[in-house]
């Protein structure tokens, strides 16, 4: 992409309302979704985060953890 075309693009979403800007975010989290979200949920769907999820509950119930 040429660095013309990004800087067009910084100022359409600099000169974009509030309202507009959120309806980008949703677009963009809908249709380009972040690469860490992507492998969170392959991890979650294959079961590689099911220890640290349980364990983590474990601490939970027995009083080990705080709230954030």
């Amino acid at each position: 992409m040429a660095s013309e075309t990004v800087q067009e693009i910084e100022r359409a979403i600099g000169a974009l309302a509030p309202a507009e800007l959120e309806e980008l975010y949703s677009w963009l989290d809908s249709n380009h979704p972040h690469p860490l979200d992507a492998r969170i949920e392959s991890d979650l769907i294959a079961g590689r985060l099911d220890g640290a999820i349980l364990r983590a509950l474990e601490e939970e119930k027995s009083g080990r953890a705080e709230p954030l």
